[in-house]
């Protein structure tokens, strides 16, 4: 597997290997006027941990960078604890969501 060539995770900072479970994050989230707007590919499981831990308006008026999700502390938490983790890891099981 060459890593080296694979597009890096905004959130955890690993790369993203075309086998590991991916998906498309619109900075801001399409309900909140980002549809056609930027996105970046992350790991699936980052993308869950962002919509678990944030609701669409924080997204659209705090968190519509990779910085700023990167700097929210349990996003922070999180990305360290997978960028532990090779970069295909994928969990079946999510952390709680947020009530919203």
């Amino acid at each position: 597997m060459d890593t080296n060539h694979s597009p890096i995770c905004p959130l955890c900072l690993r790369p993203i290997p075309p086998e590991a479970p991916q998906s498309l994050h619109h900075l801001i989230p399409k309900l909140k006027g980002g549809k056609g707007g930027p996105t970046v590919l992350m790991h699936h499981i980052c993308h869950r941990e962002v919509h678990a831990a944030l609701t669409e308006t924080e997204l659209a008026r705090h968190f519509n960078t990779p910085e700023a999700l990167r700097g929210h502390p349990r996003l922070a938490r999180f990305a360290a604890w997978v960028a532990k983790r090779p970069p295909g890891f994928h969990s079946k099981s999510p952390g709680p969501r947020r009530k919203r």
